[in-house]
């Protein structure tokens, strides 16, 4: 991969780390941006940090005995951390496991009522959300429970999947980094209530965490011939999978099929039978692709769940045309018109002639600082938007704090006493996410060469589709996770020569000051 790639992500990634680093969940105390301000909990929690750090600093036989436990006994560490993440998430769960509203909460209700005319037009013009609810189903027919507690139970065991192949994708990598690795994605499930939502933002994690570790048996040196085959085929039909689930979670895949291109194009000598491989890897993985896309869509197409029309299914140029409206993101009259324009070709028009008449208003320089803006607005929120697009939580947004669920709900309910306890800590751990891959710059390596562009292609994606929140980026999380724990050696090695150069440039100025 070229110089180009580490470039334009550099400028990507540290935007978007600038951005987290101004976010108004940053805020101590009273919150006037976001209503919600952090209370005593936050501080009480960063008093108990600064003199743990104080102590590492201060007191030899504390700074051996943290050494001894978060670096000579890591992974044990590590393991322990997440195995305790693990229980609390069950717990969360198992305490709050409120019904959901929006889309969420139209894909639960077609798994009892799929008859009324209301939830069939949903889905004849949300027909991308069809994949979903048969895969919901399959599950409601295996398991013959459909309450919201049981999908919540699936969602932590498709999350915690996702982790645990993200995992062994960076032990397959560089196992050296396991430990960092276990330790970013401990911090990441604490702070992830999204655990309570069963929709595809989630749903999807797994098969991208998949179709990655896929890649990396196939790329692995000691993969012998056989397993390899097996494993293009698996990255094959879970990045269809992926396609149909979310369309826009196969960007990863993508990234990873151009890389393998030039790859394969630079190593190619027609007189060297060896070079071949790579090209025949490639084809037999498209002839995969193509045979599980038919496979999957006639299987959608041919379902008799639920009566739904194609024909008014919402066009792809929809999405873009709302994504330059406002600050980019959800736009409920273009959706009206959606709902209310008879055919899919007027429904094209429509869109089309919206898009450009937003493009033509906003002009070039306008529409380069609305692109900065809505970067902003789908990168910044490291709590990947919680409860920012209205109460989708069909609880009473005021819980009570009684007991111990009103407690917890306390910090994820819209109008809970602590919200912004949660907001301040999830941003935290965005924040130190990306400025770990940020200052990564100098890992080059090929793997995470390919992530980098995958992340390319996912903020593009994001500043041309509908976004203007960050809970878009939920689907790219394997990219940020794994490419943080493989660059994270590097990033310290940046961050001590920033320290060393800012130690070594004061110490010379107080030496020219005291010769004046």
């Amino acid at each position: 991969m070229s110089n180009g790639t580490l470039v334009i992500f550099s400028f990507f990634i540290f935007l978007t780390f600038f951005f987290a680093l101004t976010s108004p969940n940053i805020v101590l105390g009273d919150n006037q941006i976001t209503g919600a301000g952090t209370t005593f909990f936050t501080t009480a929690w960063l008093m108990v940090f600064g003199a743990i750090v104080i102590s590492f600093k201060t007191f030899k036989k504390i700074n051996r005995f943290l050494r001894y436990i978060f670096i000579k006994q890591r992974i044990k560490s590590a393991i322990i951390l997440l195995l305790l993440v693990i229980c609390w998430q069950l717990v969360f769960v198992l305490t709050v496991h409120p019904a959901i509203g929006f889309d969420a909460g139209a894909i639960h209700q077609a798994l009892t009522d799929r008859t009324s005319a209301e939830i069939r037009a949903y889905y004849s013009i949300n027909y991308n959300n069809l994949p979903l609810l048969l895969l919901q189903n399959f599950f409601v027919q295996l398991f013959a429970s459909k309450t919201w507690l049981f999908f919540d139970l699936l969602t932590l065991l498709f999350v915690d999947l996702s982790m645990f192949f993200n995992l062994l994708s960076v032990a397959l990598v560089d196992r050296s980094r396991l430990a960092t690795a276990i330790y970013l994605h401990a911090g990441w499930l604490l702070l992830f209530p999204m655990i309570i939502v069963p929709y595809t933002d989630t749903w999807v994690l797994p098969i991208v965490s998949g179709y990655l570790l896929c890649y990396c048996i196939a790329r692995h040196k000691r993969t012998n011939f056989f397993v390899r085959l097996i494993a293009i085929a698996a990255f094959s039909i879970l990045l269809i999978a992926a396609y149909f689930l979310k369309p826009s979670a196969i960007i990863g895949g993508i990234a990873i099929g151009i890389g393998e291109i030039l790859f394969a194009l630079s190593k190619f000598k027609l007189k060297r039978p060896r070079s071949w491989y790579p090209l025949c890897s490639l084809l037999f993985s498209s002839a995969v692709i193509l045979g599980s896309y038919q496979m999957i869509s006639q299987k959608i197409k041919n379902q008799k769940y639920i009566q739904v029309d194609q024909s008014r299914s919402i066009p792809a140029i929809h999405f873009i045309s709302m994504g330059v409206s406002g600050d980019g993101g959800y736009n409920p009259n273009d959706a009206l018109a959606m709902a209310q324009i008879p055919t899919k070709a007027a429904r094209v028009v429509y869109s089309k002639k919206m898009l450009t008449k937003r493009l033509k208003s906003k002009g070039i320089l306008g529409y380069t600082g609305f692109l900065f803006k809505k970067h902003q607005a789908n990168t910044a929120d490291g709590s990947f938007a919680w409860v920012k697009e209205g109460h989708f939580i069909t609880e009473d947004p005021n819980p009570t704090k009684i007991g111990f669920a009103g407690q917890l709900k306390q910090f994820v309910y819209l109008y809970g006493t602590r919200l912004g306890d949660f907001r301040f800590a999830a941003q935290t751990w965005w924040i130190i996410l990306l400025g770990i891959i940020a200052l990564g710059w100098r890992d080059r390596r090929n793997f995470v060469q390919l992530l980098r562009l995958a992340l390319i292609g996912g903020f593009i994606y994001l500043l041309i589709f509908e976004g203007g929140r960050s809970r878009y980026l939920i689907q790219f999380l394997p990219y940020f996770l794994i490419m943080g724990a493989l660059t994270f050696k590097h990033s310290l090695q940046t961050i001590h020569e920033l320290f060393s150069f800012l130690r070594n440039g004061s110490s010379e100025k107080n030496l020219n000051n005291e010769k004046k």
